[in-house]
């Protein structure tokens, strides 16, 4: 697990965080995520992310699944076990179109959640490390990645200066694990030491 040093700053208003957001990138600072306990119309061109291509995913899981309703409706009705219905065609497009249409559908949708599950770190059993409780109820946290060039003293007055309420240097681990929070905590205080 790579444990990785932040600074974190918590702030108690939207209006609050949007401008701090702007600033924090103009002077450079490398913005890990912003955690809001509502969506924030326009943040995510403030803080630089690109739009998501999950639609492009989404596309792509839909073609497997007509590729796949077509080609085994057709290897069943054609191949392996052709019945002839009232003389007609074993190849009979307009009576499978709603199937295909389902199993792309459902390709479509199964897919999309996964992918966005795995990119959101999301999965049933999995732990992830939050830095800020508060951040789903009524606080807004900015986190800052620290890197060889961040100057702990500068980052923490920084925030402090464009509005945080509260401001701490905090160690987190950033990818997602299987286990129990009460266990990794000391892996966390052996981070700080």
């Amino acid at each position: 697990m790579a444990v990785k040093k932040f600074i974190v700053g918590s702030f108690d208003d939207e209006a609050v965080l949007f401008p701090a957001v702007k600033q924090v990138r103009k002077s450079g600072y490398k913005i890990h995520d912003v955690f809001t306990p509502f969506p924030i119309h326009g943040l995510d061109k403030v803080m630089g992310l690109r739009d998501t291509s999950i639609h492009t995913a989404g596309f792509i899981y839909g073609i497997t699944g007509t590729a796949t309703a077509l080609g085994f409706i057709t290897w069943v009705a054609t191949k392996d076990w052709p019945l002839n219905i009232g003389g007609k065609p074993f190849f009979s497009l307009p009576a499978w179109i709603p199937i295909i249409f389902e199993l792309t559908v459902l390709f479509s949708a199964v897919g999309m959640v996964l992918t966005f599950c795995y990119l959101c770190q999301m999965a049933p059993f999995v732990k992830k490390d939050h830095f800020n409780l508060r951040s789903t109820d009524d606080l807004f946290v900015m986190a800052l990645e620290c890197t060889e060039k961040t100057n702990e003293k500068e980052a923490v007055a920084f925030l402090q200066n464009v509005g945080a309420t509260d401001v701490v240097v905090d160690y987190k681990e950033t990818e997602w694990w299987l286990g129990r929070y009460d266990k990794e905590i000391k892996i966390f205080e052996k981070g700080k030491q």
